[in-house]
């Protein structure tokens, strides 16, 4: 088994600022303690790291982004960040120089691991909160791509197809054909994509692609399929993923870590 940890939308404020009724920062620190004691070093389900699939800050301050660069600190494994429409790419490369970037100042990487090679997409647009995949990021994907031969495992903030919610839609990735051309020739060893952007837990599959999702560690939005003209928002527990990747399987927990039910034997 390969383990690592899948969380997104963190929208993170500056010290001592909440969103709807929140403190985004409090409840990441929650998360950071439970993955550290559940996946850690030692722990029962070890895992190799943690993708957070964009959205990381809410209103992509400086003050916020040196937040959450305290807060991530505190992971006992190796973090790997993504952007979203919320982020501001120059505040985040400032704060954050180690983290992986492409010729071009884009904030995507490849990495090899032991499950294969898990290609990150920077998918932030300046001025709308719709994501898009440029001349340059499609090139540098197809190029990633075709220097590889085993598994791939895609990662990007915004999901490429509609999923009902109707002001999310009018917000997904503009550039869904684009992406797909240049996937199709590699669509056998792709083996799952992870986004964020929607605050949902979900899956299904995409041009025969497998795909999932999760809540954010902040605030979520609600199953409403309704024709309105606001984002639907909730209080829906926090999520992380613990991904489990093995030779025939790619197994996606969701856990709601602020849960206080307990345990209990059946």
């Amino acid at each position: 088994m390969f383990d690592f940890i899948h969380i997104t939308d963190l929208h993170i404020l500056p010290a001592g600022e909440t969103n709807y009724g929140l403190d985004p920062a409090e409840r990441l620190r929650m998360a950071v303690r439970s993955i550290a004691e559940r996946h850690g070093p030692g722990s029962a389900a070890p895992a190799a790291f943690v993708i957070a699939t964009g959205d990381l800050t809410h209103h992509g301050q400086p003050e916020a982004y040196a937040q959450l660069r305290e807060i991530l600190e505190g992971l006992p494994l190796p973090f790997h960040l993504m952007l979203g429409n919320h982020d501001e790419r120059d505040h985040f490369r400032a704060a954050f120089p180690d983290q992986g970037v492409d010729e071009d100042g884009f904030v995507q990487q490849a990495i090899e691991t032991e499950a294969g090679l898990f290609l990150l997409l920077d998918t932030k647009t300046p001025g709308t909160h719709a994501g898009a995949l440029c001349e340059k990021r499609l090139a540098w994907l197809a190029a990633r791509l075709a220097e590889s031969e085993g598994a791939v495992f895609l990662f990007l903030h915004h999901p490429p197809m509609p999923v009902g919610i109707v002001q999310m839609d009018r917000i997904q990735m503009m550039h869904a054909a684009e992406l797909a051309a240049v996937l199709a020739p590699h669509q056998p060893r792709i083996r799952h994509m992870f986004h964020g952007h929607l605050h949902r837990p979900l899956a299904g599959s995409w041009r025969g692609i497998p795909f999932s999702s999760i809540r954010g560690t902040a605030h979520q939005v609600a199953l409403d399929l309704s024709e309105r003209g606001t984002v639907p928002g909730s209080h829906e527990p926090a999520a992380y993923a613990l991904v489990r990747v093995s030779d025939d399987a790619v197994i996606v927990h969701s856990h709601d870590y602020l849960d206080q039910s307990g345990p209990f034997d059946l």
